[in-house]
Protein backbone atom coordinates (compact mmCIF):
# COMPACT_ATOMS: atom_id res chain seq x y z
CA UNK A 1 0.00 0.00 0.00
CA UNK A 2 1.42 3.37 -0.98
CA UNK A 3 1.57 6.21 1.53
CA UNK A 4 0.95 9.92 0.95
CA UNK A 5 3.99 11.73 -0.41
CA UNK A 6 6.02 13.78 2.04
CA UNK A 7 5.88 17.50 1.37
CA UNK A 8 8.87 19.83 1.55
CA UNK A 9 9.19 21.54 4.90
CA UNK A 10 8.02 25.15 5.16
CA UNK A 11 10.71 27.74 4.55
CA UNK A 12 12.01 28.77 7.98
CA UNK A 13 11.87 32.36 9.11
CA UNK A 14 13.70 33.86 12.07
CA UNK A 15 11.01 36.31 13.18
CA UNK A 16 7.52 34.88 13.43
CA UNK A 17 5.48 38.07 13.70
CA UNK A 18 1.87 38.08 14.75
CA UNK A 19 2.37 35.74 17.69
CA UNK A 20 2.55 31.93 17.94
CA UNK A 21 -1.12 31.53 16.95
CA UNK A 22 -0.86 33.57 13.74
CA UNK A 23 -1.74 31.41 10.73
CA UNK A 24 -1.58 34.23 8.16
CA UNK A 25 0.85 37.15 8.46
CA UNK A 26 0.98 39.91 5.84
CA UNK A 27 3.24 42.88 6.55
CA UNK A 28 3.72 45.93 4.32
CA UNK A 29 2.67 43.91 1.27
CA UNK A 30 3.03 45.67 -2.07
CA UNK A 31 1.93 44.25 -5.42
CA UNK A 32 2.61 46.19 -8.61
CA UNK A 33 1.21 44.96 -11.91
CA UNK A 34 3.04 46.06 -15.04
CA UNK A 35 0.91 46.75 -18.12
CA UNK A 36 3.35 47.89 -20.77
CA UNK A 37 4.75 51.18 -19.55
CA UNK A 38 1.99 51.57 -16.97
CA UNK A 39 2.37 50.41 -13.36
CA UNK A 40 -0.73 49.64 -11.31
CA UNK A 41 -0.36 49.29 -7.55
CA UNK A 42 -2.91 46.71 -6.48
CA UNK A 43 -1.60 46.54 -2.90
CA UNK A 44 0.14 49.47 -1.24
CA UNK A 45 1.57 48.31 2.09
CA UNK A 46 -1.18 45.98 3.29
CA UNK A 47 -1.00 44.49 6.80
CA UNK A 48 -3.11 41.53 7.93
CA UNK A 49 -2.83 38.96 10.74
CA UNK A 50 -5.25 36.03 10.99
CA UNK A 51 -5.21 33.67 13.97
CA UNK A 52 -5.20 29.90 13.54
CA UNK A 53 -8.79 28.62 13.37
CA UNK A 54 -10.25 32.10 12.87
CA UNK A 55 -12.87 32.87 10.22
CA UNK A 56 -12.80 36.38 8.75
CA UNK A 57 -14.49 38.24 5.90
CA UNK A 58 -12.55 40.59 3.61
CA UNK A 59 -14.62 43.35 2.00
CA UNK A 60 -13.98 46.42 -0.11
CA UNK A 61 -14.93 48.10 -3.39
CA UNK A 62 -13.89 46.72 -6.77
CA UNK A 63 -10.22 47.43 -7.39
CA UNK A 64 -9.38 47.69 -3.68
CA UNK A 65 -6.99 44.73 -3.84
CA UNK A 66 -9.11 41.88 -2.44
CA UNK A 67 -8.56 39.49 -5.36
CA UNK A 68 -4.85 40.29 -5.48
CA UNK A 69 -4.54 39.47 -1.77
CA UNK A 70 -6.36 36.17 -2.27
CA UNK A 71 -4.14 35.25 -5.24
CA UNK A 72 -1.04 35.86 -3.13
CA UNK A 73 -2.37 33.82 -0.20
CA UNK A 74 -3.27 31.04 -2.65
CA UNK A 75 0.29 30.93 -3.96
CA UNK A 76 -0.83 31.90 -7.46
CA UNK A 77 0.88 35.30 -7.31
CA UNK A 78 3.85 36.79 -5.46
CA UNK A 79 4.16 40.15 -3.71
CA UNK A 80 6.44 42.78 -5.20
CA UNK A 81 7.58 43.73 -1.69
CA UNK A 82 6.73 42.96 1.91
CA UNK A 83 6.28 39.73 3.87
CA UNK A 84 3.64 37.02 3.48
CA UNK A 85 3.67 33.89 5.64
CA UNK A 86 0.96 31.24 5.78
CA UNK A 87 1.21 28.26 8.14
CA UNK A 88 4.94 28.93 8.46
CA UNK A 89 5.56 29.05 4.70
CA UNK A 90 7.30 32.21 3.49
CA UNK A 91 5.51 32.93 0.22
CA UNK A 92 7.93 35.67 -0.81
CA UNK A 93 10.68 33.17 -1.60
CA UNK A 94 9.11 29.82 -2.42
CA UNK A 95 10.72 27.91 -5.33
CA UNK A 96 8.28 26.64 -7.94
CA UNK A 97 8.35 23.01 -6.72
CA UNK A 98 7.56 24.02 -3.15
CA UNK A 99 4.87 26.41 -4.37
CA UNK A 100 3.09 23.41 -5.96
CA UNK A 101 3.29 21.53 -2.65
CA UNK A 102 1.96 24.59 -0.83
CA UNK A 103 -1.05 24.94 -3.15
CA UNK A 104 -1.76 21.23 -2.95
CA UNK A 105 -1.62 20.78 0.82
CA UNK A 106 -1.68 24.09 2.71
CA UNK A 107 -4.58 26.00 1.11
CA UNK A 108 -7.97 24.92 -0.17
CA UNK A 109 -9.68 27.27 -2.62
CA UNK A 110 -13.37 27.80 -3.44
CA UNK A 111 -14.13 30.07 -6.40
CA UNK A 112 -17.36 31.92 -7.10
CA UNK A 113 -18.04 30.14 -10.40
CA UNK A 114 -18.77 26.44 -9.98
CA UNK A 115 -17.23 25.82 -13.42
CA UNK A 116 -13.85 26.77 -11.95
CA UNK A 117 -14.25 24.48 -8.93
CA UNK A 118 -15.45 21.22 -10.45
CA UNK A 119 -14.56 19.05 -13.45
CA UNK A 120 -17.85 18.83 -15.40
CA UNK A 121 -17.45 15.24 -16.65
CA UNK A 122 -16.65 13.75 -13.20
CA UNK A 123 -19.19 12.88 -10.54
CA UNK A 124 -19.14 14.67 -7.20
CA UNK A 125 -17.29 11.86 -5.46
CA UNK A 126 -14.73 11.63 -8.29
CA UNK A 127 -14.18 15.40 -8.15
CA UNK A 128 -13.30 15.11 -4.46
CA UNK A 129 -10.98 12.19 -5.22
CA UNK A 130 -8.90 14.21 -7.71
CA UNK A 131 -6.83 16.17 -5.14
CA UNK A 132 -6.44 12.97 -3.12
CA UNK A 133 -4.86 11.30 -6.13
CA UNK A 134 -2.54 14.25 -6.75
CA UNK A 135 -1.36 13.98 -3.13
CA UNK A 136 -0.73 10.23 -3.51
CA UNK A 137 -3.44 9.37 -0.98
CA UNK A 138 -3.79 5.55 -0.81
CA UNK A 139 -5.92 4.52 -3.78
CA UNK A 140 -8.16 2.08 -1.90
CA UNK A 141 -9.02 4.74 0.69
CA UNK A 142 -9.87 7.59 -1.69
CA UNK A 143 -13.52 6.71 -2.30
CA UNK A 144 -14.23 6.38 1.42
CA UNK A 145 -12.47 9.68 2.17
CA UNK A 146 -14.39 11.45 -0.63
CA UNK A 147 -17.72 10.04 0.57
CA UNK A 148 -16.92 11.13 4.13
CA UNK A 149 -16.28 14.70 3.00
CA UNK A 150 -19.46 14.87 0.93
CA UNK A 151 -21.42 13.68 3.95
CA UNK A 152 -19.69 16.27 6.15
CA UNK A 153 -20.83 19.15 3.92
CA UNK A 154 -24.35 17.75 3.56
CA UNK A 155 -24.42 16.38 0.00
CA UNK A 156 -23.80 12.65 0.46
CA UNK A 157 -26.84 11.93 -1.73
CA UNK A 158 -25.17 13.75 -4.64
CA UNK A 159 -22.08 11.53 -4.78
CA UNK A 160 -22.87 9.93 -8.16
CA UNK A 161 -24.21 13.03 -9.89
CA UNK A 162 -22.37 15.21 -12.38
CA UNK A 163 -21.95 18.92 -11.59
CA UNK A 164 -24.53 19.78 -14.26
CA UNK A 165 -27.10 17.73 -12.34
CA UNK A 166 -26.57 19.71 -9.13
CA UNK A 167 -28.08 22.97 -7.91
CA UNK A 168 -25.81 25.96 -7.36
CA UNK A 169 -25.75 25.37 -3.62
CA UNK A 170 -24.95 21.68 -4.06
CA UNK A 171 -22.12 22.53 -6.44
CA UNK A 172 -20.56 24.88 -3.90
CA UNK A 173 -20.87 22.29 -1.14
CA UNK A 174 -19.05 19.80 -3.34
CA UNK A 175 -16.46 22.49 -4.08
CA UNK A 176 -15.89 22.92 -0.34
CA UNK A 177 -15.40 19.16 -0.01
CA UNK A 178 -12.85 19.27 -2.84
CA UNK A 179 -11.02 22.15 -1.13
CA UNK A 180 -10.90 20.21 2.16
CA UNK A 181 -9.81 16.89 0.65
CA UNK A 182 -6.16 17.10 1.71
CA UNK A 183 -6.93 18.63 5.13
CA UNK A 184 -5.44 22.07 4.46
CA UNK A 185 -5.08 24.37 7.49
CA UNK A 186 -6.33 27.34 5.42
CA UNK A 187 -9.46 27.68 3.26
CA UNK A 188 -9.79 30.64 0.88
CA UNK A 189 -13.27 31.41 -0.51
CA UNK A 190 -13.67 34.03 -3.24
CA UNK A 191 -17.30 35.24 -3.33
CA UNK A 192 -18.57 31.69 -2.62
CA UNK A 193 -22.19 32.87 -2.38
CA UNK A 194 -22.09 35.44 -5.18
CA UNK A 195 -24.29 33.44 -7.55
CA UNK A 196 -26.69 32.01 -4.94
CA UNK A 197 -30.00 33.13 -3.45
CA UNK A 198 -30.16 34.36 0.14
CA UNK A 199 -31.30 31.09 1.73
CA UNK A 200 -28.70 29.01 -0.11
CA UNK A 201 -26.01 31.59 0.68
CA UNK A 202 -26.79 31.19 4.37
CA UNK A 203 -26.44 27.40 4.09
CA UNK A 204 -23.07 27.67 2.34
CA UNK A 205 -21.85 30.13 4.93
CA UNK A 206 -22.92 27.79 7.74
CA UNK A 207 -20.94 25.02 6.06
CA UNK A 208 -17.85 27.23 6.03
CA UNK A 209 -18.42 28.23 9.64
CA UNK A 210 -18.78 24.58 10.70
CA UNK A 211 -15.52 23.79 8.91
CA UNK A 212 -13.73 26.47 10.90
CA UNK A 213 -15.31 25.55 14.24
CA UNK A 214 -15.19 21.76 13.96
CA UNK A 215 -11.88 21.25 12.17
CA UNK A 216 -9.95 24.35 13.28
CA UNK A 217 -9.47 25.47 9.68
CA UNK A 218 -8.58 29.13 9.16
CA UNK A 219 -11.17 30.54 6.72
CA UNK A 220 -10.80 33.75 4.71
CA UNK A 221 -13.93 34.76 2.77
CA UNK A 222 -13.79 37.57 0.21
CA UNK A 223 -17.30 38.91 -0.30
CA UNK A 224 -19.44 41.85 -1.38
CA UNK A 225 -22.42 40.43 0.50
CA UNK A 226 -23.05 42.36 3.75
CA UNK A 227 -25.24 39.54 5.10
CA UNK A 228 -22.23 37.22 4.85
CA UNK A 229 -19.64 39.61 6.23
CA UNK A 230 -21.97 40.39 9.14
CA UNK A 231 -21.91 36.77 10.32
CA UNK A 232 -18.21 36.53 11.20
CA UNK A 233 -16.39 37.71 14.30
CA UNK A 234 -14.11 39.99 12.27
CA UNK A 235 -14.62 41.82 9.00
CA UNK A 236 -11.56 43.43 7.40
CA UNK A 237 -12.11 46.27 4.92
CA UNK A 238 -9.54 47.01 2.21
CA UNK A 239 -9.38 50.40 0.52
CA UNK A 240 -6.75 51.58 -1.95
CA UNK A 241 -4.60 48.51 -1.44
CA UNK A 242 -4.41 48.74 2.37
CA UNK A 243 -6.38 47.37 5.28
CA UNK A 244 -8.36 50.42 6.37
CA UNK A 245 -10.76 49.25 9.06
CA UNK A 246 -11.98 46.22 10.97
CA UNK A 247 -15.36 45.41 12.49
CA UNK A 248 -15.18 43.17 15.57
CA UNK A 249 -18.31 41.39 16.80
CA UNK A 250 -19.12 39.65 20.05
CA UNK A 251 -22.25 38.31 21.72
CA UNK A 252 -23.46 40.18 24.79
CA UNK A 253 -25.80 38.61 27.34
CA UNK A 254 -28.67 40.86 28.44
CA UNK A 255 -30.28 41.03 31.87
CA UNK A 256 -33.47 39.34 30.64
CA UNK A 257 -31.52 36.30 29.46
CA UNK A 258 -31.58 37.28 25.82
CA UNK A 259 -28.41 37.99 23.84
CA UNK A 260 -27.41 40.42 21.13
CA UNK A 261 -24.49 40.80 18.77
CA UNK A 262 -22.46 43.95 19.36
CA UNK A 263 -20.32 45.28 16.49
CA UNK A 264 -17.58 47.88 16.87
CA UNK A 265 -15.65 49.40 13.96
CA UNK A 266 -11.96 50.23 14.34
CA UNK A 267 -9.55 52.04 12.06
CA UNK A 268 -6.40 50.03 11.33
CA UNK A 269 -3.02 51.61 11.98
CA UNK A 270 -0.14 50.22 9.91
CA UNK A 271 3.43 49.75 11.07
CA UNK A 272 4.34 53.29 10.02
CA UNK A 273 1.51 54.73 12.15
CA UNK A 274 -0.76 55.59 9.22
CA UNK A 275 -4.55 55.46 9.64
CA UNK A 276 -7.15 55.81 6.87
CA UNK A 277 -9.87 58.23 7.97
CA UNK A 278 -13.23 57.12 6.48
CA UNK A 279 -14.48 59.28 3.62
CA UNK A 280 -17.72 60.21 5.39
CA UNK A 281 -15.69 61.54 8.34
CA UNK A 282 -13.44 63.57 6.04
CA UNK A 283 -16.42 65.05 4.23
CA UNK A 284 -18.37 65.84 7.39
CA UNK A 285 -15.46 67.79 8.93
CA UNK A 286 -14.05 69.06 5.62
CA UNK A 287 -10.72 67.39 6.30
CA UNK A 288 -8.29 68.01 3.45
CA UNK A 289 -4.53 67.69 3.01
CA UNK A 290 -3.52 68.65 6.56
CA UNK A 291 -5.04 67.95 9.98
CA UNK A 292 -4.00 68.85 13.53
CA UNK A 293 -3.45 66.15 16.15
CA UNK A 294 -3.73 66.75 19.88
CA UNK A 295 -2.48 64.20 22.38
CA UNK A 296 -4.72 63.84 25.43
CA UNK A 297 -4.21 61.60 28.45
CA UNK A 298 -6.16 58.67 27.01
CA UNK A 299 -6.79 59.50 23.35
CA UNK A 300 -5.86 61.54 20.30
CA UNK A 301 -7.94 64.37 18.88
CA UNK A 302 -7.94 65.13 15.15
CA UNK A 303 -8.87 68.64 14.00
CA UNK A 304 -9.40 70.27 10.59
CA UNK A 305 -6.70 72.64 9.38
CA UNK A 306 -7.93 76.05 10.59
CA UNK A 307 -5.51 78.00 8.39
CA UNK A 308 -7.23 77.24 5.10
Amino acid sequence: MSEPAQDPAPVPHADVAGGPDAMIVCESVVRIHQHGAIEVQALQGLDLHVTSGEMIAVVGPSGAGKSTLLSILAGADSPTAGTVRVAGWDLTRLPRAERVAYRRNVVGIVQQQASRNLIPYLTAVDNVAVPLGLAAYPRRKRAARAAELLDRVGVASCARRLPGELSGGEQQRVAIAVALANEPPVLLADEPTGELDTATSHEIFETLRATSTRDGVTVVVVTHDPTVSGQVGRTVAIRDGRTSSEVLRHTEQLADGESRVVAQEYAVMDRAGRVQVPREFRQALELTRRVRLTLEASHLELWPDDRR
